[in-house]
């Protein structure tokens, strides 16, 4: 900060997807479907698995606050995105942005080990069946989702606390469509080595840990299925497991590419591309992927349709 005019920053200016004018109609209709699709997809899910008797088991229960964290980063960062393609200026206050990073990082963080601790479920279910009920009692569900949101709250704090009670330089353009940290990190006039090695080192820790659970669950689910001697045993293991490693694959992938990379591999062009993946699509793929294509999903939502038509009837 030495020798610099620091002035406060009160307000930040979003980028945002393109400064091509010619294609903010056109992707300003896409991403309101595609975020619309999310919320319906991942609310009815939420709403299925609360009031269907049939989805009263820890695989929905699980399912459930999947789609409560998708629903939640997709929200804080889909409607801000969506305003910004018909507004002149891509205007977020300092305090909303605050807010923004906050949010959108308790979420991200949370999905990380909800989807490590669906592993776990997975694994419990086939290779601890007889005891499976035992291992995965409402209790020990609730505390392996109640553990990852105390724990997101917390990473959430740390990193939104350090970004923004540092000094900024009074540049205050964010070459991104939303409020990320790494973008945010290129505006402070502060020192930003510890900032950054936080980060680095709270991204790689969630990542490892999380991914550690899936590969040992899923190698023990890979063990436990090469023991079967029924085919269709085999055949119903595998499906239950393949729609979970489609979406961990991606998941996992981008949120790598973004984070747990040197400062000098950074591209924010690229970085957006990936954003939109993980903050965008994946929060609407996750309620078809999972869900649609599961048989006790589709009954429940034909029984509510009924339920719903006949009391219109």
């Amino acid at each position: 900060m030495e020798g610099r005019n620091l002035t406060v920053v009160t307000e930040f200016i979003l980028m945002g997807i393109t400064d091509r004018l010619e294609l903010q109609t056109p992707l300003f209709g896409l991403f309101l479907i595609i975020y619309l699709v999310s919320l319906v997809g991942n609310v009815g899910l939420i709403i299925l698995t609360m009031v269907d008797s049939r989805l009263q088991t820890p695989m929905y229960f699980f399912l459930r606050h999947l789609a409560i964290t998708d629903l939640g980063y997709s929200t804080a960062i889909g409607p801000k995105m969506l305003t910004n393609f018909v507004v002149s200026k891509n205007m977020i206050s300092f305090h909303l942005c605050a807010t923004q990073l906050a949010f959108f990082l308790l979420f991200i963080a949370c999905e990380l080990f909800i989807l490590s601790v669906m592993s776990y479920d997975r694994y419990a279910a086939i290779c601890n069946p007889l005891l499976y009920n035992v291992i995965m009692s409402q209790h020990i569900c609730w505390v392996l989702v109640a553990v990852p949101y105390i724990y997101s709250v917390f990473i959430s704090l740390i990193v939104t606390i350090n970004i923004f009670s540092s000094s900024f330089c009074g540049y205050n353009v964010i070459p991104h469509f939303y409020c990320d940290g790494l973008p945010l990190i290129s505006l402070l006039c502060s020192n930003t080595n510890e900032i950054e090695m936080i980060i680095l080192i709270l991204s790689a820790i969630n990542l490892i840990s999380s991914l550690l659970v899936i590969l040992v669950s899923y190698l023990l689910i890979l063990i436990a299925i090469l023991k079967m001697k029924s085919a269709e045993g085999r055949r119903k293991a595998l499906s239950t497991c393949g729609s979970h490693l489609t979406v961990v694959t991606v998941f996992y992938g981008t949120l790598i590419f973004m984070y747990v990379q040197p400062k000098t591999s950074h591209s924010f062009e690229t970085d957006k591309v990936a954003s939109i993946f993980y903050t965008l699509i994946i929060p609407m793929l996750n309620p078809l992927i999972y869900s649609l294509r599961n048989k006790d999903v589709k009954y429940a939502l034909r029984k509510t349709g009924k339920r719903i038509h006949s009391n219109f009837s």
